[in-house]
């Protein structure tokens, strides 16, 4: 949540002058008798008595004053948002210049808050956010509180389907709970809580993102992790633009896992191909199913994937409609359309000549770079090492005839 220009609309005044104020806001909608009876007890509490402290040294009759008024809030109140904005910042600076960010009561009085502002109709969307943005702001980096006003804004974007309109990223995400004071298993549920907004907002790609980060952030052995780690699983596969599954098998949670079924496909989608795929659904009936996963989809995502495999290792080089055809499993007719599809998801760079029934590599993407594709790279780059040299040799020997020319020019000039 990026930093707001708050607005404070009670900034002067002493504490006394400043509880009418807040106050005289809580009850500016109500009738005549109503407001009465609703300003006497903080006219009372407010009022000195004989052999009283004064309230400037009175912090515990000021705590008990600015609890009543928490209590007696209990909406946003009908005013323009500048006003409603200024009232709940004076709230912040009272409760945090009375109450420690971490203490109990500080954090029972946060709560109360957050539920009143997001429990306010769908109409003040835009100053909830404002105003939670303000307490987000105003609580320490460190603070706990912090989590409970983020999964409040989180909720409030979910009911709204504004959830874009937060701006989230991962980097802040990572700072947060670098920064706050909470336990493993708040970052935890925190991330849980992300991954469900967006996946209820209809976001799965970025669902799946922080599911990997849910997943990291749990212990690797526990049942919590089993189960995210097969979710995840079956999101990369679902998901029809995720094509790169290599980091998976670096999630601990994930090779902690490698007796599941849906590990072993996974597997399939990271070095293998079609026959291999129909070899493991063959072995595991039901299981697409019951991973809510489609066979039409996922067949596409493998021919896709061995395609670009195909591609990596012939880059600069022909490729022939036929040999295409073999290794995606497909008719010499459809190679084009298979072509066209593999360019556009991202994987390959080509040209295709129909004249010549082949398709030249010009760039592609590798499933997994292990030893195998780090030599591949090493032999191309060689090779354009050695064609550099011959360029250079020859350049240089254009030089030298040059300079041959030049020097016989001026002696025949002479």
């Amino acid at each position: 949540m990026s930093v707001t220009d708050s607005v404070s609309v009670f900034a002067e005044g002493t504490f006394e002058e400043q509880v009418q104020e807040l106050v005289n806001y809580l009850v500016r909608t109500q009738s005549d008798e109503e407001r009465a009876a609703s300003i006497r007890p903080f006219q009372e509490a407010l009022t000195t008595a004989e052999g009283q402290k004064s309230l400037s040294e009175d912090e515990e009759r000021r705590k008990k004053i600015f609890s009543m008024i928490i209590s007696a809030i209990k909406g946003l109140g009908r005013g323009q948002e500048k006003e409603i904005e200024g009232f709940f910042n004076l709230i912040y600076a009272h409760l945090f210049s009375l109450f420690s960010p971490s203490s109990p009561e500080a954090k029972q009085l946060t709560d109360t808050l957050l539920k009143v502002i997001s429990s306010a109709p769908s109409d003040q969307t835009s100053i909830k956010y404002r105003i939670l943005s303000n307490l987000f702001n105003a609580l320490p980096r460190n603070s706990s509180l912090r989590l409970s006003v983020y999964n409040t804004i989180l909720d409030i974007a979910v009911a709204d389907n504004s959830i874009n309109a937060l701006h989230l990223s991962r980097s802040n995400v990572e700072t947060w709970l670098e920064e706050w004071e909470v336990s493993s298993e708040d970052k935890s549920a925190f991330l849980q809580h992300i991954v469900d907004a967006y996946a209820k907002s209809s976001q799965p790609i970025k669902s799946y993102d922080y599911s990997i980060l849910y997943v990291r952030s749990l212990p690797p052995t526990s049942e919590a992790a089993k189960d995210a780690s097969i979710r995840v699983i079956a999101s990369a596969l679902r998901i029809p633009s995720i094509f790169e599954f290599d980091a998976l098998f670096k999630l601990d949670a994930i090779v902690a896992n490698k007796d599941h079924e849906l590990f072993a496909l996974l597997q399939v989608f990271l070095n293998d191909g079609l026959s291999e795929f129909k070899a493991w659904e063959t072995s595991h009936p039901g299981a697409l199913g019951q991973h809510d996963l489609d066979r039409a989809q996922l067949e596409r995502k493998i021919r896709l994937l061995t395609l670009a495999s195909l591609g990596f290792k012939n880059i600069g080089t022909n490729l022939s409609y036929t040999k295409i055809a073999e290794a995606i499993q497909v008719d010499v007719s459809e190679v084009e359309k298979w072509v066209i599809d593999v360019i556009r998801a991202g994987l390959l760079s080509g040209k295709l000549s129909q004249n010549t029934q082949t398709l030249h590599i010009i760039r592609s993407t590798a499933r997994s770079f292990e030893r195998e594709q780090w030599q591949a790279l090493e032999q191309r780059l060689l090779a354009w090492k050695s064609g550099l040299s011959s360029v250079l040799d020859v350049v240089a020997s254009a030089k030298r005839q040059g300079g041959h020319v030049s020097q016989t020019v001026t002696a025949v000039a002479a």
